[in-house]
């Protein structure tokens, strides 16, 4: 399902524990980390597809989150030609997401990351919030900043620990 500009709907996942670290999944046999993510199906709210893929990607069940803001508009990354399937490739351009930020209100041992027949990551850590972005594959880096920036507010009561610390240091002299 894509809008007529070409873009997927999606939503991503930025899941905090108590100690305000985020969520990292490994994605299966690559490299690269990423926060959950996944599209939204016809018909669900992007509430509704942000619960289902934090289950199929996470195991995590409604009741271990709670909701603590979400982003106002739709945050987009185009997809480098070579990684879209030669059929999509005069329609499809990437994805427009909808950001969720969430609190993790059960434990470690709830996640399972081979919670459907197909899983996303092989491996998870919690991370600093604003750990540096470059194990995040190269397109999408710009859309984790303006997500986690937008976010940080229903997090960090200062506005000091509203931006990355290489901003900070950047206005400072």
């Amino acid at each position: 399902m894509l809008d007529r500009e070409g873009y997927r709907p999606n939503v991503g996942i930025v899941l905090a524990n108590s100690r305000n670290e985020v969520f990292w999944g490994k994605r299966i046999r690559e490299h690269s980390w990423q926060f959950p993510q996944g599209g939204i199906k016809k018909g669900e709210t992007p509430e509704q597809a942000m619960y289902r893929e934090l289950q199929e990607e996470t195991g995590l069940l409604p009741d271990h989150v709670r909701i603590l803001g979400r982003t106002r508009d739709w945050l987009r990354y185009d997809v480098p030609k070579q990684w879209v399937r030669r059929e999509w490739r005069h329609t499809y351009k990437g994805q427009k997401q909808i950001w969720f930020l969430l609190r993790m209100l059960g434990r470690d041992s709830d996640v399972a990351l081979r919670a459907t027949e197909k899983p996303e990551f092989d491996a998870w850590r919690w991370n600093d919030y604003w750990v540096p972005l470059d194990s995040v594959i190269e397109f999408k880096r710009e859309v984790y900043e303006s997500a986690l920036t937008e976010l940080a507010r229903y997090l960090f009561v200062h506005p000091a620990e509203r931006k990355p610390a290489w901003q900070l240091q950047d206005h400072a002299g």
